[in-house]
């Protein structure tokens, strides 16, 4: 079979890389997606172990359209019997990005409507529409004049983990934090930081990483759960095998100048059971003891919405004055919205991506900070990676 997993604008490498890793073939790059092609095992595998994936979707019918209403004849002439039974409960999900489709909520309901009349004609009933709590999840997409229907195998995001019991304002999604440490390279292969870690987000996703636990085995429930061929005792097998997991031989670090996301950060983290792994402290970065070398930093400060101009590049000027005496010979990167605020680090990056934060149009920078001779640096680090 044929599937897409949808990801974020600037993930797509990453995600790509993830598939090519688990095994799946066929594997294409796309505008914040990746095809790949797969069995029902590799299906239930990318759902559990993708970091960067938000939905995977199968799709079962592609068609052309001119309006609104070719939508609902291509939608009409589906065999809705092979994915979905009157008992179950349905709901039409749509992205559009087209200017033959004025109003995209219409073309959900005629997508809608083309089902359940499919099944009134042939049946003389039809299955319920659910909004909260669908079995199945129809995903109608139209590109231009090209219209896509697909199973969602996911369900809820990929992203919802599980594991957040609590969390501080607008924190960081946990799909952006795993692919920010996939693109930094860092995959536990020396100590690990987040000085603002706010939620604890950063530091959750870096312990499954350096763990190589599987994201997937906090979730309750996937879609495909409900489909009509699904395997249990393949999604149990699947679950339950943790032969891929590694030792993590070093220490992750997290911490925040804010008591309540300390707290949050602590009960996140013991739900996630990787304690054992992070050090939690309240603590302003500044006055922080810097880790043991090796070490990588990642972390996400504030953009400047709270806090006036003076204000914020004084925070990030204090970043970069810390950073360059209090942290040689170690990778740090940062993502932010604030470009005035970067140029005061007055670092300059190795590495500029350009990533989303939410709605947020965002850079996620890397810089390299060494003591000494840079060639030094170079070696050091190559040694790093070796071991």
């Amino acid at each position: 079979m044929e599937y897409v997993v949808k990801t974020f604008a600037g993930l797509e490498d990453v995600l790509a890389k993830e598939l090519t890793d688990l095994g799946a073939v066929k594997v294409e790059k796309g505008r914040r997606a990746v095809s790949f092609s797969g069995d029902k095992r590799m299906l239930y595998k990318a759902n559990l172990s993708l970091r960067t994936a938000l939905r995977i979707l199968m799709p079962i019918a592609v068609f052309s359209i001119k309006s609104v209403d070719d939508v609902y004849e291509g939608v009409k002439k589906i065999e809705w019997e092979k994915y979905l039974s009157l008992k179950q409960t349905f709901l039409v999900e749509q992205t559009v990005y087209s200017d033959l489709i004025s109003n995209s909520r219409f073309a959900t309901y005629r997508a809608k409507d083309g089902i359940a009349d499919y099944f009134m004609e042939k049946y003389g009933k039809r299955p319920n529409v659910s909004v909260s709590n669908p079995s199945v999840f129809v995903n109608l997409h139209i590109a231009g004049d090209k219209c896509t229907i697909s199973l969602d195998s996911s369900g809820e995001p990929l992203y919802k983990r599980g594991y957040r019991v609590a969390q501080t304002t607008a924190p960081i999604n946990e799909v952006l934090a795993a692919g920010m440490i996939l693109l930094s390279g860092w995959h536990g292969e020396s100590n690990f930081m987040d000085p603002m870690c706010g939620s604890g987000t950063i530091a959750i996703e870096a312990a499954l990483i350096a763990l190589n636990i599987a994201p997937g085995i906090f979730r309750k429930h996937f879609a495909f759960e409900d489909w009509a061929d699904f395997d249990p005792d393949l999604l149990d097998e699947l679950y339950n095998d943790d032969s891929a997991e590694r030792e993590f031989k070093y220490r992750i670090y997290a911490s925040d100048i804010n008591n309540g996301a300390v707290a949050v950060a602590k009960s996140n983290i013991a739900a996630a059971s990787v304690g054992k792994y992070i050090d939690v402290t309240r603590c302003n970065f500044f006055d922080l003891t810097p880790p043991p070398s090796p070490l990588c930093i990642i972390t996400n400060p504030p953009y400047g919405e709270r806090l006036n101009n003076g204000d914020i590049e004084a925070l990030y000027g204090e970043i970069g004055t810390t950073l360059k005496h209090k942290y040689a010979s170690t990778l740090c990167h940062i993502i932010s919205s604030n470009m005035a605020g970067f140029n005061k680090i007055g670092l300059k990056p190795s590495r500029k991506v350009k990533l989303f934060n939410g709605e947020i149009d965002c850079e996620f920078r890397s810089f390299n900070i060494f003591g000494g001779k840079l060639n030094d640096f170079k070696k050091n680090q190559q040694k790093t990676q070796k071991n």
